[in-house]
Order: C-alpha cells, then structure tokens, then sequence
C-alpha cells in the first residue's frame, strides 16, 4: 500500500469517528451529579478516586473524602489533600478486618463514619463526595443497603459522589451511572515487594 493510501484511508476512518463521535456528544446534554463507583481486585481504586480530588479541586469544587475500614493518617494523599482549602477529610476505619477481627466494633466505626456522610450528602455547598472503600460496610452488613442508595439518590443534584472498595454489591452498580472493574494482572507484593511510601499509601 502506498504511503499516499495510507493516509488517505487513515483520513476516511478518523472522519467517521469524529462523526460518530460528535454525535454523541451532541446527543450528551443532560447535566447533574454523578455517581461513580470504583470497583475490582486490582490496585488503583482509590488512588483514582483522588485523582477526581485534585481535579474537582482544580475546578472550584469543595470536596469531602470519608475514608471507611482504613485507620492510619500517615497516608500521602491526606497529607497533600488536608492543606488545600476545600477539602474535608475524615479517616474514620479501625482498620482491615483481618486486624481487628472485630465485627462489632468496625460495625460501629463504620456507623459513625456514615453519619459523616450523610452530613456531606445534605450540603450542596460540597461538590463531589468521596467514600472510600465503602463497598466493606454493604458487604459485611455494618450498613442497609437499601437506605443508604436512597440517601445517594437524595443527595443534592449537582453532586458528584465516587465510592471505591472491592465487591460491589449488584445494587449500587444499577444505581451507579460510571462502574470501573479494576482487574489485577500482576502486582509488586506478589512478587515479595513491601509497601512503598508514595505508591501504596
């Protein structure tokens, strides 16, 4: 095929891209909070969920991260994310399960974790709510379900609210307007690597 061709086709492809994807652009014009859910066994959830905490940020936006299972306050992202103006940030977890192997006290964690949230939900002055790892309260039955989809559904309509944790339950997915499954094809602690400041916390 001459160079000539080449492009030529290459022009014709990306013209009915374009085209098709003009179309849906256009097609776009609804505006409103999204509810994102962050989901899988593969690293990144979070990590990506604070990305949108940089960008809403970056916007104007105020945001409210409330950090659900997880205990420490050493991490790199609350340390950047507590000096920006903004920014409400709540760890609220007595850690992994496997570490506290105490159902009821990670059930009342858990409960007082979501009384923050609610707080959150009811401010339209908060423009995007992050629940971070959230997906542990539903599964293991700290927290109903069915209310808790109610109050995201109620919460005010310009607010953007991400919830990340592994195991999404079928519910939150249907009500979900973004779901990314984060799958896992090789990762560092399999391999005997430790944790890494700046990488995993």
């Amino acid at each position: 095929m001459q160079d000539s061709e080449r492009t030529h086709r290459h022009r014709q492809r990306m013209a009915r891209k374009k085209a098709h994807i003009d179309a849906k652009i256009a097609a776009a014009q609804s505006e409103r909070g999204v509810l994102l859910v962050n989901t899988g066994n593969g690293k990144g959830k979070s990590s990506a969920a604070f990305g949108l905490v940089a960008r809403a940020l970056g916007h104007g936006l105020k945001v409210a991260v409330v950090q659900f299972v997880k205990g420490r306050s050493d991490t790199g992202e609350e340390a950047f994310f507590r000096t920006q103006p903004g920014v409400s940030w709540h760890v609220c977890g007595a850690g992994f399960t496997w570490e506290t192997q105490d159902d009821g006290r990670d059930k009342a964690a858990a409960e007082a974790a979501w009384q923050i949230v609610l707080e959150h939900l009811n401010n339209p002055d908060i423009g995007l709510v992050v629940l971070d790892e959230f997906t542990y309260p539903l599964k293991y039955r700290w927290l109903e379900t069915e209310p808790v989809l109610a109050a995201f559904a109620a919460r005010p309509a310009h607010q953007h609210l991400v919830v990340t944790g592994r195991a999404a339950p079928p519910a939150l997915i249907a009500l979900a307007d973004t779901v990314t499954e984060m799958g896992m094809v090789k990762h560092a602690f399999q391999a005997g690597l430790k944790a890494m400041p700046g990488m995993e916390w």
